[in-house]
């Protein structure tokens, strides 16, 4: 806008210098209307081109100020460019931001979505073993449970103990009371705790089974052996090994060394036998080795080996230590067949077997 007024006043003040500068005209009076005129028209003329010029500067300062207020509002404009330039960035910032939390955001998603579908299958599989478990629940709560199975094994141990109870009516085992019978009262004690007394030797022949006495002594046979006595033994040890088998086959227990019963003449086998050969075995007719085949070993000493009735005794022993160990109680030791026999079936038919 400066620019533009400057070449005007210029010019106008040259001109002014230019006419002071000029000498003055010198005019003639014949000449004078004519000059008169001639100025007139340039006043007119000059009056006019001062309205001209007075219109044109007014519509000069009218484009000049719309120049001017165009330039400030190119200038707006440009500053509204730089910021809308600025804000595409930011934009285009915050776009790009937005699509990788969009990303993330959708990863999540699918894992989320993984986890709540294993969720759901959990909450199905423990939904199943929970109802599983309520089933078995009511099934050990119900009529084939665990009540109905106890009062099956104590119908069962009732049963057991009726048997037993024929056994011991047809095999019964006594404490015989002789002259001695605080002394026999007390080994029989000693005896049935396991825990003999040392002062006191144990005498089986306080103890009988259908009145019968135990009291065979293992060694050879001579001329002056009570035959009687042996053959009342070998009836003894017949009725041991019968009784022996009916509880084991009430209690279901197989036994270790099977039992072939013939009264008094009545077997035991050993299926891996090992017999030790003694000072009074030398007569020993075979020589016992470990085989496959089960060895028969007589429970009678009579027309027998001693060192092999005395092994069918051990045997028998062991059997009765079975059965014994199968209800959770001790044995007494590997000399008291009768006693063994006897806490057998006392245990048996006592309440407490009931609840074992």
């Amino acid at each position: 806008m400066g620019s533009s007024k400057k070449p005007i006043v210029k010019v106008q003040e040259e001109k002014r210098v230019a006419q002071e500068d000029q000498p003055a005209k010198v005019i003639e009076w014949e000449d004078y209307e004519q000059e008169l005129a001639r100025l007139c028209s340039l006043t007119s003329a000059l009056e006019e081109a001062k309205s001209k010029k007075l219109v044109l500067e007014e519509k000069l300062q009218s484009s000049i100020q719309i120049e001017s207020e165009s330039l400030s509002r190119s200038n707006e404009l440009d500053q509204m460019r730089e910021k809308l330039e600025h804000r595409k960035l930011l934009m285009g910032k915050m776009s790009m931001h937005s699509k990788v939390v969009k990303e993330k955001v959708r990863k999540q998603e699918e894992q989320l979505s993984g986890e709540i579908r294993s969720l759901l299958v959990g909450g199905s599989s423990l939904s199943v073993a929970n109802k599983r478990m309520q089933d078995s629940s009511r099934s050990l709560a119900g009529e084939k449970g665990y009540g109905h199975l106890k009062n099956l094994q104590k119908s069962k141990r009732l049963r057991q103990q009726y048997m037993v109870s024929q056994v011991t009516l047809l095999y019964p085992v006594k404490l015989v009371v002789r002259k001695a019978s605080e002394q026999e009262l007390e080994s029989f004690r000693s005896i049935k705790t396991g825990v003999p007394d040392g002062s006191k030797p144990l005498d089986q022949g306080t103890l009988t089974i259908s009145g019968l006495h135990l009291t065979v002594s293992f060694t050879k046979m001579s001329f002056f052996t009570d035959k009687k006595e042996v053959q009342r033994s070998s009836t003894a040890l017949g009725y041991v090994a019968h009784a022996v088998s009916l509880i084991a086959s009430y209690l279901q227990v197989p036994l270790r060394y099977p039992l072939r019963l013939g009264g008094s003449r009545s077997y035991i086998r050993d299926y891996s036998p090992s017999v030790e050969h003694s000072a009074s075995s030398t007569s020993l007719d075979t020589i016992i080795s470990t085989s496959s085949k089960p060895v028969e070993f007589p429970l009678f000493i009579e027309g027998q080996d001693s060192t092999r009735a005395a092994y069918a005794v051990f045997l028998l022993n062991k059997d009765l230590e079975q059965l014994l160990n199968f209800i959770g109680v001790k044995s007494l030791g590997p000399r008291h067949i009768l006693a063994n026999l006897k806490e057998l079936t006392r245990t048996i038919l006592s309440p407490e077997y009931i609840d074992m």
